[in-house]
């Protein structure tokens, strides 16, 4: 969950106020929580950074301390220039809210185009920080080059200039997890191992990023503190080729596809990425994309649940291909936050179409661009960061929104209300007049 918090509003409130008060003498009992009491007047106050370190205040009122002032506290310890206050913001995290902490990290509203602008090197380092922590637990997926350049480039941040003498396989060999992600190294364990039985000769991930870190080259000339600031750039640069960096990450289910008529029908838990660009619909147990769609190529919309035992669901509408044809996918996501991501979306959209709205001659260009690929075309297919769409269970709709078995596409408006009014937009859907069910 998130709290994009408004500076002049009492913390407490940030979250349900019917909640609020409940959850947090919760925490207060708690070690892992953020707040707990030691006296009627004095409360403590624990602010966790992504990297796992701590922020220990203590308050004279609890009750009325806002927002705005929190930050300005955090900020000065962390000795952090004004800009912190937009680039940041305070998180409520827990898996049921029963005992939520309060992070201080990246702002999901904070556009990438102002952090490349971004010169301090305190606000850098966090932002490189959390960057990291994405990357290394697979929030992120990325595909092996790719984790190899950004682990080079964490290796000098974290060990120095490369050293001939000191970094070699067998000293990186217990810091692995500090430069590349843990799925990726257990995957390609598992395969070396086969190949090492066999007398086959190839780089273990140690040689690999040791190879990557020694090419980095330095300006000599410069003082470390210097040199860092750039490493942090081309971290955040490379992770901004994302569509799902800095997002707000959500949890559900979507339907496993049928396979053969024996199989008995599934769900796959996935995680949803929503950033001021997108949606992306990740396999949590993979850690590969399954869909990942630019607001200017869907449309969505909410619906809930009568039934409490059952999850509502988020609609994700999109192109496709069915028979050699082009039609529309509707793709059901299943969780009991649908409401939640249904509002991020609109939210999102909505900051978009304010911030910047294109000149009317420039509506009709294409979508925005997508990462340069480098690869060929067999390895791009594999790409972790590549569209999944035949793992996926989807409902084809064509002219009058009958699910297909002869592809015939007529392609109208949109089967939902919800969907990118303004800006460029390259998608276009068919007219539906049957009532969604939910099935």
């Amino acid at each position: 969950m998130t709290s994009h918090y408004n500076p002049e509003i009492p913390l407490l409130l940030q979250m349900d106020p019917s909640e609020a008060t409940n959850t947090l003498e919760q925490a207060g009992h708690s070690q892992r929580g953020s707040v707990s009491s030691s006296a009627a007047r004095h409360s403590e106050v624990l602010i966790y950074l992504v990297n796992n370190s701590i922020i220990h205040l203590t308050v004279d009122s609890l009750s009325s301390l806002t927002a705005g002032e929190l930050a300005r506290t955090v900020r000065e310890v962390l000795q952090l220039p004004d800009q912190a206050y937009e680039v940041f913001s305070f998180w409520l995290v827990s898996p049921f809210l029963d005992e939520p902490i309060l992070q201080y990290r990246k702002n999901v509203f904070f556009p990438k185009s102002k952090e490349l602008q971004i010169k301090d090197e305190g606000i850098l380092r966090l932002l490189y920080e959390e960057a990291k922590c994405n990357i290394l637990e697979g929030r992120y997926p990325y595909d092996l080059e790719d984790c190899l350049q950004l682990g080079a480039l964490a290796c000098r941040i974290e060990l120095g200039p490369f050293d001939r003498e000191q970094h070699n396989p067998t000293f990186l060999r217990g810091k692995m997890g500090m430069f590349l992600p843990t799925n990726l190294c257990k995957k390609h364990g598992g395969l070396l191992a086969a190949f090492r039985s066999r007398g086959a000769k190839q780089q273990s991930y140690e040689e690999m990023l040791l190879e990557s870190f020694r090419q980095l080259v330095d300006d000599a000339a410069c003082e470390e503190s210097e040199v860092l600031k750039p490493l942090y750039c081309q971290y955040l640069q490379k992770c901004h080729l994302l569509l799902y960096y800095g997002s707000a990450v959500f949890t559900g289910q979507i339907d496993k596809p049928i396979q053969s008529i024996l199989q008995r029908n599934g769900r796959k838990p996935v995680t949803i990425a929503i950033s001021l660009d997108g949606v992306s619909v990740m396999d949590s147990k993979e850690k590969c994309v399954l869909l990942a769609l630019y607001f200017c190529e869907l449309s969505w919309e909410y619906t809930s649940s009568e039934d409490e035992d059952c999850d509502d669901i988020l609609w994700l509408e999109f192109d496709g291909e069915e028979g050699g044809a082009v039609v529309n996918k509707l793709l059901k996501i299943y969780s009991k936050q649908a409401e939640l991501m249904s509002g991020m979306i609109e939210y999102c959209i909505d900051c978009n179409s304010a911030s910047e709205t294109p000149p009317v001659q420039d509506t009709v260009a294409a979508k925005p661009p997508r990462p340069k690929e480098k690869r060929g075309k067999l390895r791009r297919q594999n790409s972790v960061v590549c569209n999944r769409i035949q793992q996926l269970s989807t409902i084809d709709y064509v002219e009058e929104g009958k699910e297909i078995k002869r592809v015939k596409p007529k392609r109208a408006a949109s089967f939902f209300t919800r969907q990118l009014s303004q800006g460029p937009a390259s998608y276009s859907a068919v007219e539906v007049t049957e009532t969604l069910e939910q099935g």
